[in-house]
């Protein structure tokens, strides 16, 4: 057994898209690879904000296949044995064996394949797999028609310790890598998946595994909350992003202006949630506290001093729209805000968001004895229900539709 490597280089992946890509590399090139004979072992993919890495044990070449093909009775038509020599690549039927079983005599064709080498079944198989990759969303570049989610840079691509040569969106493969943008550019010229991790991880400040990545986002949060008295809230989702956004991951502990905890807490932590990639961060008794981590993609000379101050500054004017937001909405009630549901389409053929609320209130109010409810309060909460979406913060923050109405009919 051989190891292969590939390593494919292009601009910012999306985080959203990173898990995906590598399971289907991983997938659409074992598929590949033991289609033509090579049986894949210990295979590994990592992925990260601008490489989808591939590795695994592959046979240095295919087996020679023998096949028998068994054809027609001796004596067939010569149509028949015509179409059993083209099927069979046989210039003549004296080529074909002749044996007997209780039918009695019949032709076979001993068919002998050759097997290929490992390199040449893979210099075929890369570029077919990224050709037809099933990114949600490519784009072309350049005046090459490939495409790819985003603007290829560079193909890594070693068998046995040899370049595999090939060509895709017209970058050749190669031997090359190169490391963090700021911290260890490179380039690398590297022979194995062993001396490729170790000069990522060291020369190049790159952390190779997503997991690992996200370990050490988390383990060094949790460590400087506990320094200031601070407890993290812990978001797998987020961490998982934000893990697919950073290639060398240093955690930063942020301040905020306190007089924004007059927010609900939801509004904030969505801010720094969707808007910022921030981890929000409670106080020893529990409550939402003025500070965030946000995660930087490099080591600052200052240690991240400016960097804190830089990302409270954007914070701070997020959180400035929010309390803008808040006032607008403070001057009307839900209940004004009815009618304006009639400007919003349900769905074609069904009316408007405020015919369905009305629809749905009458149900409410139908309903509401059979199960104890007062059809009076059942009938006016499905009218309001739906009255947020028009409200300035339901239409900034649209994942908080229902809990912005909630804190607006509660005001």
């Amino acid at each position: 057994m051989s190891e292969l490597l590939l390593e494919i280089m292009c601009e910012e992946i999306p985080a959203r898209m990173q898990v995906k890509a590598g399971a289907d590399l991983a997938r659409m090139l074992s598929d590949a690879l033991a289609k033509a004979g090579l049986d894949v072992d210990n295979v590994q993919t990592f992925t990260g904000p601008r490489r989808l890495v591939f590795v695994a044990d592959v046979p240095l070449r295919s087996p020679d296949v023998k096949e028998e093909r068994k054809g027609p009775r001796v004596g067939s038509p010569q149509q028949a044995l015509a179409g059993f020599m083209r099927g069979a690549g046989l210039n003549d039927i004296s080529e074909a064996e002749i044996r007997s079983d209780k039918k009695g005599e019949h032709y076979v064709a001993i068919l002998e394949k050759p097997g290929r080498d490992a390199s040449d079944i893979i210099a075929a198989a890369v570029p077919e797999i990224m050709g037809k990759f099933p990114w949600p969303k490519s784009m072309k570049s350049g005046d090459s028609s490939f495409r790819w989610v985003r603007p290829l840079t560079s193909i890594l691509c070693i068998s046995d310790g040899r370049i595999v040569p090939f060509s895709v969106g017209g970058i050749d493969s190669g031997n090359i890598t190169q490391g963090h943008r700021r911290m260890g550019r490179g380039p690398y010229s590297v022979t194995n998946f062993k001396a490729y991790k170790n000069t990522l991880q060291t020369k190049g400040h790159v952390i190779l595994s997503a997991q690992a990545r996200a370990d050490i986002i988390l383990r060094n949060a949790k460590t400087v909350c506990a320094k200031a008295g601070l407890e993290l809230v812990e978001d797998i989702g987020l961490l998982a992003e934000v893990a697919g956004l950073v290639e060398w991951p240093v955690v930063i502990l942020g301040d905020m202006d306190a007089a924004f905890l007059e927010l609900p807490a939801d509004v904030i932590r969505l801010s720094m949630r969707t808007h910022q990639k921030y981890f929000a961060l409670k106080d020893k008794a529990g409550n939402l506290a003025p500070n965030f981590i946000v995660v930087a993609n490099q080591e600052a000379p200052d240690g991240g001093v400016e960097i804190a101050r830089g990302n409270a500054r954007v914070l701070s004017a997020r959180l400035d729209d929010a309390r803008f937001f808040q006032a607008e909405d403070a001057k009307r009630t839900l209940e004004s805000r009815y009618d304006e549901l009639d400007g919003i389409e349900f769905y074609k053929g069904l009316g408007t968001i405020k015919d369905k609320s009305g629809r749905v209130a009458a149900l409410a109010r139908e309903l509401a004895p059979k199960v104890g409810a007062d059809p009076d309060m059942a009938e006016q909460a499905a009218r309001l229900a739906k009255c947020d979406l028009v409200t300035k913060r339901g239409v900034e923050f649209t994942s908080l539709q229902g809990k912005i109405g909630r804190l607006r009919y509660e005001a």
